[in-house]
């Protein structure tokens, strides 16, 4: 599985911006999509990630702010980041799971930077 992401930018605080990932090389097994953010210093963590059933969640950080969708069809996760603050400021991952043969696979795309200026 490749990802590939796009969207991200610099941006003033109370700005908005839509993070796209998409995966290719099948979509056989995929069982939840997800985008991580690891700012400098710090450990990677979970934004928000979305099942195949359309569950999601979200770190309560961003709750209220940010909304992730997926297409299935096509297999485009998107993160849509409204009232974005400095502290959102990262490096943003897509995420694809996969099951297949009670085996658990992440696969992770390159990633993109997320800039917020105060």
């Amino acid at each position: 599985v490749q990802l590939v992401e796009s969207g991200g930018g610099l941006v003033q605080a109370g700005g908005s911006l839509r993070l796209t990932c998409a995966a290719s090389g099948g979509s056989f097994g995929i069982s939840a999509m997800g985008w991580y953010r690891q700012a400098p210093g710090k450990q990677r963590e979970l934004v928000a990630r979305i099942t195949i059933s359309g569950t999601a969640n979200y770190a309560d950080s961003v709750k209220g702010r940010f909304t992730i969708s997926r297409d299935n069809a096509e297999n485009m996760v998107y993160l849509q980041m409204n009232s974005l603050k400095p502290e959102d400021t990262a490096v943003y991952y897509c995420k694809v799971e996969k099951f297949i043969a009670a085996t658990n696979f992440d696969f992770w795309g390159q990633g993109t930077q997320v800039t917020v200026s105060s």
